[in-house]
């Protein structure tokens, strides 16, 4: 189906930076997963952060984002929380999936639930014109490994075939320019 909007959780009480804030710290990562699942740009970013530890650094950051194709994502990113959360929920037309990197096993659930318009043309309540699915719950069997060995792993195969990386310095100097563009709007 067609992807709504996502939004990711990367939250933990751990390491505060002084040399930089929670954006820079934890924002690249999904802003690199969400640039590989929509293959586009923002249009817009907005982001808000605050300093609770240090004044000057922003501990806590809500960062927004608007895609040209109408998909919305917010990133929510601190040290300064109770829950060490790294989590991301895409929410689409026909299903909805959860990334839990902190699940020790069940890193991704694939919902079969959504709202489905019944195509009534005339209605008297909302009830008669939307229904809601609630469908399986799917975990798929993914082969776990060590995420920063994997990926010298896929670096390392990368040069000896000189093939192109899931991830190019395009790529990241998009994240880059994100980054920067949340930290002028902050």
């Amino acid at each position: 189906g067609e992807l709504h909007y996502l939004y990711s959780q990367r939250v933990n009480l751990g390491v505060v930076r002084s040399e930089e804030n929670a954006l820079w710290s934890f924002a690249p990562h999904d802003l690199s997963v969400i640039g590989l699942l929509l293959g586009e740009r923002p249009r817009s970013v907005v982001c808000r952060g605050a300093c609770y530890l240090q004044q000057g650094i922003e501990d806590v950051v809500f960062l927004n984002l608007h895609y040209p194709s109408g998909v919305m994502a917010q990133i929510q990113l601190s040290w300064l929380d109770p829950h060490k959360l790294r989590r991301m929920t895409v929410v689409g037309s026909r299903k909805m999936a959860v990334f839990d990197d902190g699940h020790p096993t069940d890193k991704i659930v694939i919902y079969d639930k959504g709202v489905s318009s019944r195509g009534a043309k005339q209605f008297n309540s909302y009830g008669e014109y939307l229904s809601i699915r609630d469908g399986d719950t799917v975990i798929p069997r993914l082969e776990l490994g060590e995420p920063l060995g994997l990926e010298a792993r896929h670096f390392i195969d990368r040069v000896l075939d000189r093939g192109i990386p899931a991830s190019s310095a395009q790529q990241g100097l998009e994240v880059v320019q994100i980054l920067e563009a949340a930290q002028q709007s902050m």
